[in-house]
């Protein structure tokens, strides 16, 4: 009888595997290319490898878990929605850092936009004004400021150098100041101090927005992480302390019935998650060689 259920774990096990790997392959992992305007594409399949080694500690962990569990209860779909449930959770309870590193960002564009408005009142020119900003840039934007500059003094093309600084930042605001010096740097616009003044002033208020729509989202993960905590604590509970009121669940059509419970609860949480997620507005400027878009997705 052990041999069986530990086969059973096992086979559980493998099925689990066999998902995460599914739908690692499914999603992918984006690559951005930095120099070759022409990068050969990486198959599917390794992207997935490399997406699971990055994470193999929560991977195993959730294997382990999973065989466990199987093993404690018999149920090779009970190891197999264990070992979802593992690498699902912490994903959907988590807080969504994201959105904080978002928010410091486009205030750094704010920062960094009236620095080099500051600077071309004092009669610089355009790529005078960046390179001076490159001495002491905001801290969210210090590699693609620094990374600008470096663009300007090899001899490329503003531009194209505003361009590539528009896809380092990959920000829906620094396209829009981005934009305007560009179209500074290519038709000669007037009065171009005071447009980044008004963009500036405009990134502030995007970023006050956003600390009040993040405020608001706080209440909506809370909530998330009460209804998925009660689930799985009440579940847990009747496994382990009231292991006959689950004896149903030991015949192969118990198995299937669980496995639809547990399909029907893990959409929930994924949809529950996904209400306090907010898409990103579309970038106005998107490097053509860029693979994806950055989005806001599921949260984590």
């Amino acid at each position: 009888m052990n041999a069986t259920v530990l086969l059973c774990g096992l086979l559980g096990m493998a099925a689990a595997g066999g998902v995460v790997l599914a739908a690692a392959g499914w999603r992918g992992t984006p690559v951005r290319p930095e120099a070759d305007t022409h990068p050969t594409p990486t198959p599917r399949w390794l992207l997935a490898m490399r997406e699971i080694l990055r994470h193999q500690r929560l991977v195993i962990g959730a294997v382990v878990a999973g065989i466990v569990a199987g093993v404690l209860t018999g149920w090779p779909v009970g190891g197999l929605l264990t070992t979802i449930a593992v690498l699902l959770v912490p994903r959907i309870v988590a807080p969504d850092s994201g959105a904080t590193e978002r928010t410091e960002r486009i205030e750094a564009v704010a920062v960094w936009t009236e620095m080099l408005r500051d600077t071309l009142s004092a009669a610089a020119g355009l790529e005078q004004g960046l390179r001076a900003t490159a001495a002491a840039p905001p801290t969210a934007l210090a590699g693609p400021v620094r990374a600008l500059a470096g663009r300007i003094d090899a001899g490329e093309r503003l531009p194209d150098a505003l361009r590539a600084f528009a896809d380092d930042v990959d920000d829906p605001t620094c396209d829009l100041v981005v934009t305007a010096l560009v179209l500074a740097a290519e038709r000669q616009a007037r009065q171009l101090a005071a447009l980044l003044g008004t963009l500036a002033e405009a990134a502030r208020e995007q970023v006050v927005m956003r600390l009040k729509i993040d405020a608001e989202r706080a209440r909506v993960h809370t909530s998330v992480r009460i209804v998925v905590a009660t689930t799985l604590t009440m579940a847990a509970g009747l496994v382990l302390l009231n292991r006959t009121y689950l004896d149903p669940f030991d015949t192969g059509t118990g198995q299937i019935v669980l496995a639809g419970v547990g399909g029907l609860f893990g959409l929930a949480f994924v949809w529950m998650a996904k209400i306090a997620a907010i898409p990103a507005p579309a970038r106005l400027l998107q490097n053509p060689t860029t693979s994806t878009t950055t989005r806001e997705a599921i949260p984590s």
